[in-house]
């Protein structure tokens, strides 16, 4: 008979390849989830028991008459702390950006982020924030400290960034920074409260490649992003980085830079050659299973067996991943009942 660990023993072991008692889990509470399928969706995340924190159950949102247009259509628009106008069309879902902020360059040199969190006292030795993290040893915390490029191309628009970057605007330096500096704030109070590990994000990729060249992505992100975990490194914290599209050639800077895991979009790869190569590099994958076409548009059977193959591609009972569960626009309730029974049955 196995041993039983915790979640959070499960969680660390599975990062390091290391053979866990069981696959890890972890649960997003996608708001648009519980709208679409109420408080249903609570007992079926109850019938498995998740790894990244306890089970809570979410009260269905209660959207307001704003919130729609005259033809009945959700359409809402929100101003976030950056000054950010987003358009948001499915309810749940990422936005649009509509009003850029420093769409004007010239507001660059003026521009200030929003107050970052308050960061709590920890102990000058780096081992502290491993004691404090020993506060709550049941479940994995992963904590979210931010994005870079991705805050870049709201508040100013992409084109315009990419632009920036090619011919190295001095003024793209300094937005880089000052978003960088409000990250490193998450960073240090992530260690401060205890974390596990930190969560970080940036899309680079498209579906068949680079948004950037590799080389511009080395001389601008790389070293930022070097400085940026550096703290969490220090203080022997985890580090997962999501993603979205093609990112194939960065993986080796991600593991240089000391990434734990990834959260990629696994359908975009060849899954046996990302599985394989993600071993190699000693990179631990958080499994998304294809949200754009068989959780949406599939069987449950067609869930079923995909569910099957990333846990053999991916050799999940040797350690190296997990499974990342969250219940999207337009997902069947038989597919979602699909994918939590299947996992489930693995475990």
């Amino acid at each position: 008979m196995r041993e039983t660990l915790s979640s959070r023993e499960r969680v660390r072991l599975a990062m390091r390849y290391k053979k866990p008692d069981r696959v890890p889990v972890q649960y997003y509470y996608c708001p648009v989830g519980y709208y679409e399928h109420g408080d249903k969706l609570n007992d079926l995340y109850a019938s498995m028991e998740g790894d990244f924190g306890p089970f809570t159950r979410v009260a269905p949102p209660v959207l307001q008459a704003s919130d729609f247009d005259e033809t009945g259509a959700y359409h809402a628009f929100k101003r976030d702390e950056w000054g950010v106008l987003w358009e948001f069309r499915i309810f749940g879902i990422a936005g649009i950006p509509r009003d850029y902020p420093l769409a004007d360059s010239d507001k660059i040199a003026a521009y200030t982020a929003p107050p970052a969190p308050e960061v709590p006292e920890v102990p000058d030795d780096p081992a502290g924030a491993k004691i404090l993290s020993t506060r709550n040893d049941t479940y994995y915390h992963l904590y979210n400290c931010g994005s870079l490029f991705e805050r870049m191309i709201a508040l100013r628009p992409e084109a315009d960034v990419l632009c920036d970057l090619a011919v190295d605007e001095p003024f793209i330096h300094q937005l880089a920074d000052t978003i960088v500096g409000y990250d490193t704030a998450l960073v240090k109070a992530a260690i401060a409260t205890g974390a596990d590990g930190i969560a970080f994000g940036d899309d680079y990729g498209t579906e068949r490649g680079l948004i950037m060249s590799p080389a511009l992505w080395r001389s601008f992100f790389k070293p930022r992003l070097k400085e940026l975990f550096k703290p969490a490194l220090e203080a022997g914290l985890d580090l997962h980085f999501h993603s979205c599209g093609y990112v194939w050639d960065l993986l080796p800077d991600l593991a240089e830079l000391g990434v734990t895991s990834i959260w990629p979009q696994i359908p975009v790869y060849d899954m046996k050659k990302l599985a394989e190569r993600c071993r190699e590099l000693h990179l631990a994958v958080a499994i998304h299973t294809d949200r754009a076409r068989t959780m949406t548009y599939g069987s449950p059977l067609d869930v079923r067996d995909l569910v099957l193959r990333e846990y053999e591609s991916f050799r999940l009972y040797d350690g190296g991943g997990w499974f990342y569960i969250e219940a999207d626009n337009g997902f069947p309730w038989a597919n979602l009942e699909a994918l939590v029974s299947t996992i489930n049955e693995i475990r």
